[in-house]
């Protein structure tokens, strides 16, 4: 038997109501070990790193900026710190970023904080071929 996984296409993750809580707590607890996430919210959550941009952008057409903003540096940081979580340039943090930008409510600090957090040299912009 062969230790490789198949990937079907009718496998795609749709962005839930469940998601949105579990990103809420972990985007509170920011310093604890996992988030406050137990195994099964990270299990979760970790497909979420590389949803289509559509459906990001429009769970953030449903929260303000603040919540935004702590969904953007909860994302940051669990890429960092949680295997399985690495996204590039499929983050969240991007179409996050772009809509908070749209609105004109993106903090000044916000991509400094980003940088001085990530190793993702994608974030918070997204890749420059994704931009043309």
């Amino acid at each position: 038997m062969s230790d490789v996984g198949t990937w079907d296409p009718g496998d795609r993750v749709t962005l839930s109501a469940r998601h949105l809580e579990c990103v809420r707590r972990g985007s509170t607890h920011l310093e604890d070990a996992n988030f406050g996430l137990d195994d099964a919210e990270l299990e979760l959550l970790a497909p979420l790193m590389s949803l289509d941009a559509d459906q990001w952008t429009a769970a953030a057409r449903e929260q303000d900026a603040v919540e935004l903003v702590a969904w953007i540096r909860f994302f940051t940081l669990a890429e960092t710190r949680l295997p399985g979580f690495e996204a590039g340039a499929k983050s969240p943090v991007i179409p996050l970023a772009r809509w908070l930008r749209e609105r004109g409510e993106y903090p000044v600090d916000l991509t400094s904080w980003i940088r001085a957090h990530s190793d993702n040299r994608f974030l918070p912009h997204g890749s420059l071929l994704d931009r043309l």
